[in-house]
């Protein structure tokens, strides 16, 4: 078995929680281990934890610690601004607009609303590289959309979307607007006024906090029905015991990423630019998936005709490096990615796919050694592959 360390380029499924993280909540798991809701001194030691950190995300990003909800992921916080906003808001009218190629928590909880809930829902479409036009989401709004919903980064292909420009039309119609910023957080400048966004979605794995805890933006005044009923916690919006150790670890976690973002993003963005040049070059066929700068530093991403890309992964695996095919969430689902085939990649094209995301870690070695091991993949599996080797160009 090879010794060699596991290059991991899969930071956009998930990231190792660090080690400063991890000091942070050491002692709300074993000292100061109270419930918050308890009025006795374990318990205001916690409760002041979570407040410390809720003030923490808050200036992170430009809002008031009131508005910051503690879920316990992204797709929780997803599901409560979609199901929250639209339940609150059925008697002013059922339309929501979005686009095809959300995170399945947003698609998914759409289609719920839709086929249980009698909604409507208008799916605006995305260009080849994925981005969304302003003015597309600017037409499908009538009298009855009471939301909009654009994520602020795409989880599979990287694309950076206008969301300023779409908040803006949304905050003119007097619409409440949320995106999905899982993929952004820590990696892209956060500031809700900024972008004009009423909802915003935060997940802590997303940004070297631990898997487990998130967080949801909600502007004073937009309406937000309960999905999760209970005790008076999180300003009776999301009942349950909060995780505070956690809650700790992800204001520690964004914290830390913000500190370091003025360097951290150009050089994420060099090995970016370095790995997407070097398999355009080197691999026949190759394309590249999402804008071509417009998109998250250390996201890169394509489709390579005549090949799997499960099957790319494995012998990527074989070769110690850790990578996707797409979003996590949709590894169990087979068939094409919907967000691909939304930009155009439709067929045994998108079969094809391969996400190679960067982080803290990853040095220019990396890259080079991707650059060595993964042409000689592609060519290998094209020998044995009946899909069409010029499937890509297509």
């Amino acid at each position: 078995m090879s010794t060699r360390r596991v290059i991991y380029m899969d930071h956009s499924a998930t990231t190792p929680v660090d080690p400063r993280v991890v000091e942070a909540m050491l002692p709300y798991f074993t000292e100061r281990y109270g419930n918050p809701s308890s009025v006795y001194r374990l318990g205001a030691e916690a409760r002041a934890a979570i407040e410390a950190a809720r003030q923490t995300i808050a200036e992170l990003i430009g809002a008031r610690p009131k508005e910051i909800l503690f879920t316990s992921c992204g797709t929780e916080s997803d599901n409560l601004a979609l199901r929250g906003v639209a339940w609150a808001s059925r008697h002013k009218g059922r339309h929501i607009i979005t686009t095809p190629i959300e995170h399945h928590a947003v698609t998914h909880t759409c289609e719920q609303l839709e086929r249980e809930f009698g909604f409507r829902i208008t799916y605006v479409p995305v260009d080849r590289d994925g981005l969304v036009d302003p003015e597309d989401v600017a037409r499908a709004i009538t009298d009855e959309t009471i939301l909009i919903s654009v994520m602020y980064a795409n989880n599979e292909v990287g694309t950076i979307e206008p969301i300023a420009e779409i908040g803006q039309i949304a905050r003119e119609r007097g619409i409440p607007f949320h995106t999905d910023a899982v993929q952004a957080g820590g990696q892209l400048p956060i500031d809700v006024d900024a972008l004009h966004v009423d909802l915003l979605s935060l997940s802590g794995h997303k940004f070297y906090a631990p898997k487990g805890v998130g967080a949801l933006y909600v502007r004073e005044g937009t309406p937000l029905l309960p999905t999760q009923t209970g005790g008076g916690q999180e300003f009776h919006r999301r009942a349950g015991t909060e995780n505070v150790p956690y809650i700790v670890g992800m204001a520690k976690a964004l914290e830390l990423a913000y500190a370091s973002l003025d360097e951290e993003a150009p050089r994420l963005q060099r090995l970016r630019d370095r790995l997407i040049e070097g398999v355009l070059e080197r691999i026949p066929g190759a394309r590249l998936t999402g804008h071509r700068t417009q998109r998250l530093p250390g996201h890169a991403s394509f489709v390579f005709g005549g090949v799997d890309g499960e099957a790319i992964l494995m012998y990527l695996d074989r070769a110690n490096v850790a990578a996707s095919t797409g979003s996590a969430c949709a590894s169990s689902e087979s068939g094409p990615s919907p967000v691909l085939e939304a930009m155009g990649i439709t067929g045994r094209q998108a079969l094809g796919s391969l996400r190679l995301s960067l982080g803290r870690e990853n040095t220019e070695e990396d890259v080079e050694y991707v650059l060595r091991v993964l042409p000689p993949i592609i060519e290998k599996l094209r020998e044995f592959s009946p899909i069409c080797p010029d499937a890509a160009l297509r």
